[in-house]
């Protein structure tokens, strides 16, 4: 069992025993942190499901983000990660909402440097977003970036 299995399986008992729903938002992960979800046995009764919006029309079209803010910020940024946890808390009618974007490289993208990764959480209790600078190739960060992610979540589902 990999480290992010193993991540996923606590996050999905986690979420069970609390009764809570978990929706995902993922750009730079792409759809990861979801799937590792999936492989858990139990999922279905915590996972409502999950957006790909790996193109900013897709994050202000499906998730809600302003394309105001897109437009100032770029798409690899904390208040961005916000919004989109809170699109995909929202659309897809979830107690977690949680959100990847960021730069897996090879090249930095918005002014920002390869590996400058946000995760987004979304909670009736309120919103956060969380910064990581990750090295690696492209997988390598990715694989950091779902780490993260599913980290936050059991942050979320245990606070």
């Amino acid at each position: 069992m990999t480290n992010l299995h193993h991540l996923a399986a606590q996050a999905v008992r986690q979420a069970l025993e609390a009764g809570r729903t978990v929706a995902t938002a993922e750009s730079l992960t792409a759809g990861m942190v979801t799937a590792v979800l999936a492989d858990t046995p139990g999922a279905s009764g915590m996972l409502q499901g999950g957006v790909v919006a790996y193109q900013n029309s897709v994050k202000e079209s499906v998730l809600n983000v302003p394309s105001d803010l897109l437009a100032r910020a770029g798409s690899v940024d904390g208040d961005v990660a916000r919004a989109m946890a809170e699109g995909a808390r929202t659309v897809l009618d979830a107690h977690v909402g949680l959100a990847t974007t960021g730069v897996a490289g090879p090249e930095g993208h918005d002014g920002k440097p390869v590996g400058t990764v946000y995760v987004g959480v979304a909670t009736a209790a309120g919103t956060s977003a969380f910064e990581y600078s990750f090295e690696g190739n492209r997988a390598e960060i990715r694989g950091l970036a779902c780490g993260a992610a599913l980290e936050r979540l059991l942050e979320a589902l245990s606070g």
